[in-house]
């Protein structure tokens, strides 16, 4: 297995992460539940600033983790569909904005573990949008990637809008089959979210 990539640094104070932690979480429920329920979740999450315009730039991390519980406490029945489909709707956002058609191209035309390589690189160099104050690292191996958000700050039980997040990229940039468990979880109690993504 590969030396695990370098750990980022977690930053004084808050930390930011991208706007599609609110953006697409906002969305998702929008459509299962209505324009009534998410301006409702989002006054009890505290974002009623949000309520006409969604934000554009990183936002604090409390901001989006208030979102995530708050959704999770109104809608016990399906708030891990709601946020796994968040989450593939951040991937989403990635491929058509943020990871280069040519780069996706080559990615996908690369044997799996390559491919693996180069874009847990991608990852971890902008994993402040999704790790916020955590410390993200990931370490390479035959066939898998463990990635870790140690102090994850949007941490909820299970995860489902990081797994989301990653499932989809694995998928469409690795391997089709590629599949993701969740092992460790701050939300569980423990001191970091553990990922392992395989595809054999």
């Amino acid at each position: 297995m590969s030396p695990p990539a370098a750990a980022l640094a977690a930053p004084a104070g808050p930390g930011k992460v991208g706007p599609n932690a609110i953006i697409q979480l906002a969305a998702v429920l929008r459509e299962a539940h209505g324009a009534a329920a998410e301006a409702a979740t989002l006054r009890a999450a505290g974002l009623a600033c949000y309520l006409d315009r969604p934000p554009s730039r990183m936002t604090d991390e409390r901001e989006a983790a208030a979102l995530h519980r708050t959704v999770m406490d109104r809608y016990a029945a399906d708030w891990e569909d709601l946020s796994w489909r968040a989450g593939e709707r951040t991937a989403d956002y990635l491929l058509a904005h943020r990871i280069p058609r040519a780069v996706q191209w080559l990615l996908r035309r690369l044997p799996a573990g390559w491919a693996a390589r180069i874009l847990v690189r991608a990852i971890a160099r902008h994993a402040w949008t999704f790790a916020g104050s955590g410390t993200f690292s990931a370490r390479v191996g035959p066939g898998r990637v463990r990635l870790e958000i140690a102090a994850n700050p949007v941490a909820m039980p299970g995860c489902p809008w990081h797994c989301g997040v990653f499932t989809a990229l694995f998928r469409r940039l690795v391997a089709a089959r590629a599949v993701v468990r969740h092992e460790r979880c701050v939300g569980w109690g423990d001191q970091a979210c553990g990922f392992v993504v395989s595809w054999r």
